[in-house]
């Protein structure tokens, strides 16, 4: 099986075999995150029958399509094509009653939220397939899966209907982490220094389509120039493609995105109202919980905020990418042209903030704390007249009384701290503290590429200090 990390899912999903009764999986997750070929290759021994929803079709092209997949299953006579959802399931049925084999059976049906179309019965039929056929079996693994999150967590996980209770587990597939990325690449023979797998991490995040394509021996800049800038690059056109194949209406979530690129922090609910003109109610709350569960979107939680103060923060590093260098991308433009220039700057710094946030789990694994709980967030306080305004790009506000305020420095040498920038540590510090009323121990931790140079500055300003292969941890 040639599958990079994903352990606990594939835990998961090989306990699911040995279970002595039917089990019922949920599987989601973005466009081009693996979710096909995770199952194809757990589950290829035991796939029964295997069917995809096809793209903006009507009911009549979804059942034929259906039709026809399990007539190439079966290898029979043609059928009847059936007129009903109801119709085509008896069909399914009669073909796995009649399979010898005492294994579990596997019914995979990939991009679920597409056979469902307006006022065709199909979760009726698959409601009625589940709990009157499958539920009633030990061998049978029924797994749905699609790239509309929502869909499924509002349709299926969350049904109110026949459906309801009736997902025995499910599984959200996240983009490869650092690690999982490294060992993708390193399958494929593709060996880089952690600080390039980072730095292309930090472009197309860890999505496995927007990888499986780079080559061994290039540089970061000649991967980037073959993937998007050279005139038949792999994924040039891969931004349209991925919200409208994701969303109805996807315009309004690509508004939501722009909106948010342009604030590094993040927006509240109310300044994204503000931004893009959509107006406020119950669509607008779907827009942004459908973005959130696709993984685009992390909901931060401000210290000492309301709920009402909750930012929404852009945290796909592709979609960053995308709107900081390619929505406007000039004929012969390069990745190592635009590495010279001053938005490469902010944008690194901004994307090295990004990838850490997404590991969490691994900085507090490295700090000792993984059993603690924490929120996370930034914190900005803006200059008034004479005070100078105060900014921490990563807090870990933790439940032990303690605070870790962390300074990331993606540079390529070893960081120094000079007594300058000792002293403006102390003082973002102090500052914090004042401002929101801390009681808390806060310390002062440095996150760099290759380390921090041990001097009296170092020493009287910082706690401790981190480097870049904790990220690339479990």
């Amino acid at each position: 099986m040639k599958v990079a990390g994903r352990k606990e899912e594939i835990k998961l999903l090989q306990e699911l075999l040995k279970k002595d009764e039917s089990a019922f999986l949920a599987l989601y997750g973005r466009r081009r995150i693996g979710k096909t070929y995770l199952i194809r290759e757990v589950y290829k021994q035991h796939l029964v029958f295997e069917c995809s929803g096809l793209h903006q079709r009507d009911m009549s092209q979804q059942l034929e399509n259906f039709w026809l997949t399990l007539l190439d299953t079966t290898k029979t006579k043609p059928e009847v094509l059936p007129k009903t959802w109801l119709q085509a399931f008896s069909l399914l049925k009669t073909y796995i009653s009649g399979l010898n084999t005492k294994q579990k059976k596997v019914v995979f049906l990939d991009e679920i939220a597409w056979f469902e179309t307006p006022r065709s019965g199909f979760l009726a039929a698959l409601d009625q397939f589940w709990n009157q056929f499958g539920s009633k079996r030990n061998d049978i693994l029924l797994v749905i899966c699609g790239s509309a999150a929502s869909w499924i967590i509002d349709k299926v996980i969350n049904n109110r209907g026949g459906l309801h209770n009736r997902v025995t587990d499910h599984i959200r597939l996240l983009p490869f982490t650092l690690k999982e990325t490294k060992a993708y690449l390193e399958l494929n023979n593709v060996r880089l220094t952690l600080k390039d797998v980072t730095s292309l991490y930090m472009s197309t995040g860890g999505i496995p389509y927007y990888l499986k394509d780079v080559k061994p021996g290039k540089s970061v800049a000649q991967l980037l120039d073959e993937l998007f800038f050279k005139q038949h690059a792999k994924l040039k056109g891969e931004f349209d493609n991925l919200y409208a194949s994701l969303f109805k209406n996807s315009h309004l979530h690509v508004a939501i995105v722009k909106a948010l690129v342009s604030k590094n922090k993040g927006l509240t609910r109310n300044e994204i109202l503000s931004e893009t003109g959509i107006a406020s109610g119950g669509g607008f709350t779907l827009l942004l919980n459908e973005l959130v569960a696709c993984g685009f979107v992390k909901e931060i939680y401000p210290i000492h905020k309301t709920k009402e103060d909750t930012l929404y923060r852009l945290v796909d590093e592709y979609s960053i990418f995308y709107f900081k260098f390619l929505i406007n991308q000039k004929p012969n433009e390069s990745w190592l042209q635009l590495s010279n220039t001053q938005s490469y700057k902010i944008w690194q710094g901004y994307a090295f903030e990004t990838c850490c946030f997404k590991h969490i789990k691994q900085i507090k694994k490295a700090l000792g704390i993984s059993g603690i709980i924490s929120n996370e967030y930034s914190w900005v306080q803006k200059g008034k007249g004479t005070e100078r305004g105060t900014q921490i790009d990563f807090i870990i506000d933790r439940n032990d009384n303690c605070i870790n305020l962390l300074e990331l420095k993606y540079y390529d040498t070893e960081f120094e701290v000079t007594q300058s920038y000792a002293q403006q540590l102390i003082e973002k510090a102090s500052v914090f503290k004042v401002k929101n009323r801390i009681k808390k121990n806060v310390f002062i931790t440095l996150l760099t590429v290759n380390g921090v140079k041990m001097n009296e500055h170092y020493l009287s300003a910082v706690t401790n200090q981190l480097l870049i292969d904790v990220l690339f941890t479990d």
